[in-house]
């Protein structure tokens, strides 16, 4: 079978669509801002982004090893995955002990992300340290570009990615400020239930901590 062929050949759908337009942007005097209000006319949506993370995942790979800890990550599979189905949000995509999901509004996203702590915490009861299922949770909330189900990319993914991946500790439920906006505007949480962080984090104006009851 021939190989000779070019990356477009391998794309479909979105993904094609997406970096067609992107090759265009390329291209010698192309009109840039044209091309990114089609971009954002066909793939621009409003969706609440979920990263979620294991809290000493690698620190504890180099002690325990791999194998062990893809049984770990196994587990959260099963016991974190039927909750997002719950919560109606929409796994985009896996990462190691990463998981990527968005929701159609944060008050869902928020309610899945305590709902997976409390199950953490009950599946973590009477396991010892290395076996314990650790999460740490961000949510981002805006307009972003949603190509299918295989990726998203904006500033408030970006936010949430950092938030659940890098600032989170364990049992942690970390927001963006347009997520508290949201939940506040609506009745759904009171601003005393976040509590502002100091770290900058890109792609925010703002990041808060969610107080909540495991």
């Amino acid at each position: 079978m021939s190989t000779d062929h070019t990356p477009d050949d391998e794309l479909k759908g979105s993904d094609l669509r997406l970096w067609q337009l992107v090759a265009q942007r390329r291209k010698p005097g192309a009109d840039t801002a044209a091309i990114d209000a089609r971009i954002w006319d066909l793939f621009g949506e409003t969706w609440a982004v979920m990263f979620t993370d294991l809290a000493g995942f690698s620190r504890q790979v180099a002690k325990f090893g791999i194998i062990h800890f893809l049984q770990i990550i196994h587990e959260q599979k099963e016991i974190l995955l039927p909750v997002v189905a719950a919560h109606d949000g929409i796994l985009i995509k896996v990462e190691a002990d990463s998981f990527m999901i968005i929701f159609k509004r944060p008050q869902r996203a928020v309610e899945c992300a305590i709902e997976m702590q409390r199950v953490c915490v009950h599946a973590n009861e009477g396991r010892p340290p290395e076996e314990q299922v650790l999460l740490c949770v961000g949510i981002g909330y805006g307009t972003i570009l949603r190509i299918g189900d295989s990726d998203v990319w904006g500033a408030e993914v970006n936010a949430a990615s950092k938030l659940g991946e890098d600032i989170a500790k364990a049992n942690e439920i970390l927001v963006s400020g347009a997520v508290r906006d949201n939940l506040c505007e609506v009745g759904i949480r009171a601003p005393g239930d976040f509590t502002p962080l100091e770290n900058e984090v890109p792609g925010t104006r703002s990041a808060f901590a969610l107080r909540y009851t495991l």
